[in-house]
């Protein structure tokens, strides 16, 4: 059984090439083609992303994060948002990486047992990188005009970061 995953991507490449075959479709040049197409998408989508990924460098970097943590941690401590999380919270929206390295350090210091570890899983689970994700579709599909989009997809991360909160505090209360 462990060794099927060795055998499944050249099976499902000779799967692909014996129905092109079979279609009587020049498989090369499809190919061919299609890594043009990628290509293009890459070099059209790039400048977003690597602004993107400046911009969360620069801001991780900057300990504006920090900053932002020690203004809002006693509003989020009010209602119920516990301060170790907000850097979590900031991040998600703008950064997987970033995002997932704060979990990690969540995990670290409180354990993925704990109830910043529960609540820090849900909500990786149920929010998005909403700047990525919209600088990549909509640079690919040559979109400007996003703020309705990101506006909405953002609330929807406030929500779902909150519901988090919510589940959490009724399935793993501390």
């Amino acid at each position: 059984m462990d060794k099927i995953g060795t055998y499944i991507m050249p099976l499902a490449i000779l799967g692909i090439l014996c129905f092109g075959f079979a279609k009587k479709t020049d498989v090369y040049s499809s190919f061919i083609s299609g890594v043009k197409e990628g290509f293009s998408s890459v070099a059209s989508i790039f400048p977003a992303l690597f602004a993107l990924f400046l911009a969360v460098g620069v801001f991780r970097a900057s300990g504006l994060v920090d900053l932002i943590t020690r203004l809002i941690s006693p509003l989020t401590n009010a209602i119920g948002f516990p301060s170790e999380l907000v850097p979590f919270a900031l991040l998600r929206p703008v950064s997987g990486s970033g995002s997932l390295a704060m979990a990690s350090d969540i995990f670290s210091k409180f354990g993925p047992d704990s109830f910043e570890g529960m609540a820090v899983s849900v909500m990786m689970g149920s929010t998005e990188t909403t700047f990525y994700t919209t600088a990549v579709y909509f640079a690919a599909s040559g979109t400007k005009n996003i703020r309705h989009t990101l506006k909405c997809a953002l609330i929807a991360d406030l929500f779902s970061m909150a519901v988090s909160i919510i589940v959490c505090r009724i399935f793993y209360a501390p």
